[in-house]
């Protein structure tokens, strides 16, 4: 089995790319464009268990690694996607140390947690030192994205064997009361973006965040952001789509809404 996480995290960043439409044509085109690692969306995102099945066949024919963001901090699902041969799991709504703990042990093989062994897929892919190596590859991110979670940003990123913790911009705008958006610059959400990338440096951790254009990803890494995500394969897709209609009706440039997946 493949060291990925320790090429990953040797990387000056990693280049993280979004897949929504569920579709195995698109996931296999998305990860051949260059992306360091590639997450299929199941939370926001038109995706679900079976769909995921064809796209991450579609993606084992690049060198992107394999993530998921899962609907929610549940055991089912992730093991489910972890033994369909997932590297990475990003977790929504990780409020807690408690939470996080769970997130964590639901990742591992025991002693370290509680994944039950059956990696099907995982095992097919990877060889069959699947099992012994699993848990020192598997990537775990927490995403932070409330006032709680701010709050308990230490507890949360002094949990043994996560590896890092991954802001919702969108969520934490609207926690704050704000309009959900990427690429914010209004505080308090700005200053937490700040300072959750300090703590992770100091704990470890690394600190990912998902971002709507290429500039506002680029001053994410010159802050010490480590995994970044641009866009999505349909906003990128829609965002084009759009401009050659607008260019071609109008003679001007079309845009997306900034808290557009």
């Amino acid at each position: 089995m493949n060291n990925f996480k320790k090429e990953l995290i040797k990387k000056k960043f990693i280049l993280n790319g979004w897949l929504s439409i569920p579709n195995s044509f698109t996931a296999e085109s998305m990860s051949k464009m260059g992306w360091d690692t590639i997450t299929i969306d199941l939370q926001h995102g038109q995706n679900n268990y079976n769909t995921s099945i064809p796209m991450l066949q579609g993606i084992s024919n690049s060198n992107a690694v394999p993530f998921v963001r899962v609907p929610w901090n549940e055991p089912g699902i992730i093991m489910k996607m972890l033994d369909l041969g997932v590297m990475g799991i990003i977790a929504p709504m990780i409020n807690t140390k408690n939470e996080c703990e769970n997130f964590v042990s639901y990742c591992n093989y025991p002693p370290r947690g509680l994944r039950s062994f059956g990696p099907m897929r995982a095992q097919l892919v990877y060889g069959s030192d699947y099992h012994d190596n699993a848990n020192d590859q598997i990537i775990s991110l927490a995403m932070i994205e409330t006032k709680e979670a701010v709050e308990n940003i230490d507890e949360i990123l002094s949990v043994p064997n996560l590896t890092g913790v991954y802001i919702g911009p969108g969520d934490m705008s609207s926690s704050y009361g704000l309009k959900p958006q990427f690429d914010i610059k209004d505080d308090p959400v700005y200053s937490n973006i700040k300072m959750i990338v300090k703590k992770a440096k100091e704990r470890g951790k690394i600190a990912g965040i998902h971002n709507g254009t290429t500039d506002y990803a680029k001053e994410m890494i010159e802050m010490g952001y480590k995994f970044v995500t641009v866009s999505s394969d349909f906003r990128s897709m829609s965002t084009h789509a759009q401009n050659i209609v607008n260019e071609m009706k109008n003679n001007e440039k079309g845009k997306l809404s900034s808290s557009s997946y």
